[in-house]
């Protein structure tokens, strides 16, 4: 037993010497989603409390992103946000990218979906009430149906 622990342990260490990349691309302020659509205030803090860190480039890393193997979880749901919506660089979608990406952050938001339970685990504050997810979700469609009456005109 006691080997087993030994090599357990040595594992641990071995593998802090392979930590993730914590740098966020650049970001350009004209691109952001939040700063595009001119969202109030209110919305825009709920949106970068519970949605920046992973679908945008504006990452806070908190003290376990030094800590492997919980580390590496965390990066590639990052990379997996940024892949699958980047408010940072909203702008840079063709229209119709961004109708449908505002339908699925409002559907995912609406069903309970996003933020992931397992990023709530290490950011509690971020945990949406049944009424901010209502706002949210309102937002996302509110957005969305504007930018789907521009393209019409």
């Amino acid at each position: 037993m006691k080997k087993i622990l030994l090599i357990l342990l040595t594992a641990f260490i071995l593998i802090q010497f392979f930590p993730i990349d914590k740098t966020n691309p650049v970001s350009n302020a004209g691109m952001d989603f939040l700063k595009i659509k001119d969202t109030p205030e209110p919305i825009a803090k709920i949106i970068r409390n519970s949605c920046y860190d992973c679908h945008s480039n504006e990452t806070r890393y908190p003290f376990y992103s030094h800590i492997q193997p919980a580390a590496w979880l965390m990066k590639s749901q990052i990379d997996e946000g940024r892949i699958a919506l980047n408010f940072s660089t909203f702008s840079t979608y063709d229209t119709q990218r961004q109708l449908k990406k505002l339908g699925e952050a409002a559907d995912y938001t609406e069903q309970g979906d996003m933020p992931l339970e397992s990023y709530l685990l290490g950011h509690p504050d971020a945990k949406l009430t049944d009424e901010q997810r209502k706002i949210l979700a309102d937002y996302f469609r509110k957005m969305q149906k504007a930018i789907a009456d521009y393209q019409a005109l």
